[in-house]
């Protein structure tokens, strides 16, 4: 059954890292799609719609063009996870699993919740900065990572993402916009959830994602020290957390340590 991953505002699968291919060798992964939405990645060009309902229709219809049939497993964070869950609530015959990581969305919780206040500050300085690949790059490393063991490569990867893909300043807005109007529906999907937060998400609060799952009667993992990219921060922690809740009771692998 195919993986398709969703990242989050201004993103795209070039910002997975090692992650897609740890999913592939999980049993029973026939594929692992990294699905960029519309005005990033490959969809640089496109205008990205202000709406999480525009984004959700615009990534079914690329997967659908793919020709990967239904159903899939979404793996989402941040925005992405917003998309995801309105996939599964609009379309369920259509998403068998779901995995969110670090997201948020009405009605579960405020906007101080949703978008830390003290972040804002530093969000401003990306926007003044918007052209400005390196600084950007270095402002969001700070903002999304807790792990900086491999800092310089990171940024530089980051920028080469940027400048050859580059985001518009209209469509970070719009996406933006979108992930601060959407409302899910109050209701679970009606697929498994799984619900994963890290302690240290300077972006957005983990309550937010103890609270969604605590609404929905899902899964919860928190990691104790990542950061809001917890796929960048850890993704052996984050594969393994998926591949315990997917098959309970397997061997598990080497987990990272971290002090």
């Amino acid at each position: 059954m195919t993986w398709v991953l969703l990242r989050g505002l201004t993103r795209e699968a070039r910002h997975w890292g090692a992650l897609p291919e740890q999913l592939a060798a999980l049993p029973g992964t026939g594929q692992v799609v990294t699905l960029d939405l519309p005005g990033n990645g490959v969809f640089h060009r496109q205008a990205s719609p202000a709406s999480v309902r525009g984004i959700m229709e615009f990534a079914r219809r690329q997967l659908q063009a793919q020709g990967v049939a239904p159903p899939w497993k979404l793996l989402a964070m941040s925005l992405g996870g917003m998309v995801a869950t309105d996939w599964a609530q609009q379309h369920p015959q259509e998403v068998s699993r779901l995995v969110l990581i670090n997201t948020s969305m009405r009605p579960f919780n405020p906007l101080t919740q949703r978008l830390r206040p003290t972040c804002w500050p530093q969000l401003l300085r990306i926007a003044a900065q918007w052209k400005n690949a390196a600084g950007v790059e270095h402002c969001i490393h700070r903002l999304t990572c807790a792990n900086t063991d491999a800092l310089q490569t990171d940024v530089a990867l980051w920028e080469h993402i940027r400048r050859s893909a580059p985001v518009s300043s209209a469509n970070a807005l719009c996406q933006l916009l979108a992930a601060a109007r959407f409302q899910a529906l109050p209701f679970a999907p009606a697929c498994p959830v799984l619900v994963l937060s890290s302690r240290a998400d300077q972006l957005v609060d983990p309550a937010c994602s103890a609270t969604l799952a605590a609404a929905w009667g899902a899964h919860h993992g928190q990691h104790p020290w990542a950061g809001h990219d917890l796929c960048h921060d850890d993704p052996l922690w984050t594969h393994q957390t998926m591949a315990d809740w997917l098959f309970p009771g397997a061997p598990a692998a080497t987990p990272a340590v971290r002090a």
